[in-house]
């Protein structure tokens, strides 16, 4: 699981979803209907053409500053969505959301609630780049009491080496590859060219960053549209990418399938390379005999 600051940006308006306060006024404390081409009413009209004055739509300011404010008071524009997705190993997308402010551990965790309801639906491990916060927040609110009889939280491979070794519940309970026989299933031993035996990760545990580092080259695009587009145009792109996936997954599968049946049929081969080698040499012997007994 990992997130991306990306997508259209949103009120600064506390708790507000583009549905309570977009057809008003966008000056605060004002409830009046907004007028036709402009973002405040009639009353505020004069601020808004002031406001298109001094931050026109060719600057970034004039993308970025917040209208639905008071003069005495200063509140930060959130730009952009903190977007979220949830992959198997393999790189295909389970579940993706919207946080509105940050990808903290409370959010994670109702995330992940969500995604994963019961304890049969859970999977063994998931890996987060801040999972040792997580797992800190889920032990502190009681969720782990329920999300510790399956799952393990784990730091993705990337991240790990930026946590301080001197934190022991990162070390002990979110190290991604450990040594000493505690997770056996993230391990595996594999010869390389030369036949010497080495570790290995089990899983991938960078798809998310991947897959993310693919969706940043359309990440200018997808700031300048709105929430509507936006949803549907990373529908589109991960429907594009979990079928790159499953072809991918097909086509090694078939690769694996052709090269055992390579080999079964080197084996017979050779069995019976040997078999007729060795029909020969009892004919040989046979003949060497018959000769000796004339």
């Amino acid at each position: 699981m990992d997130g991306i600051i990306m997508g259209p940006r949103h009120c600064a308006y506390e708790n507000c979803d583009n549905t309570m306060h977009g057809h008003l006024c966008h000056i605060k404390s004002c409830n009046n209907p907004k007028e036709q081409n402009s973002k405040t009413c009639i009353n505020h009209w004069s601020r808004w053409r002031n406001h298109l004055v001094r931050f026109g739509w060719q600057t970034l300011l004039g993308i970025r500053r917040l209208i639905r404010r008071s003069e005495e008071e200063q509140v930060d524009w959130l730009p952009c969505i903190n977007w979220q997705t949830l992959c198997a190993p393999c790189g295909a997308v389970i579940a993706w959301t919207k946080f509105t402010k940050s990808e903290g551990p409370g959010n994670i965790m109702r995330f992940l609630d969500h995604v994963y309801p019961t304890l049969e639906s859970r999977p063994s491990y998931v890996c987060i780049d801040k999972a040792c916060v997580v797992l800190k927040n889920a032990v502190l609110n009681g969720a782990w009491r329920f999300w510790s009889l399956t799952t393990r939280f784990i730091v993705d491979s990337y991240h790990y080496i930026n946590h301080r070794t001197t934190d022991y519940t990162c070390c002990k309970w979110c190290n991604p590859a450990p040594l000493n026989g505690s997770a056996p299933n993230l391990i595996v031993v594999e010869n390389d060219i030369h036949g010497r035996p080495h570790y290995k990760r089990a899983f991938n545990t960078q798809a998310c960053e991947q897959l993310n580092a693919w969706l940043g080259g359309y990440q200018n695009m997808l700031n300048r549209m709105t929430v509507i587009n936006f949803n549907w145009t990373i529908h589109a792109l991960l429907f594009i990418h979990i079928q790159k996936v499953i072809k991918k997954q097909l086509e090694r599968k078939i690769e694996a399938e052709e090269e055992a049946k390579e080999e079964a049929e080197d084996i017979y081969d050779r069995e019976e390379a040997a078999d007729e080698y060795d029909r020969e040499e009892d004919d040989g012997i046979a003949d060497y005999g018959l000769d000796i007994d004339v």
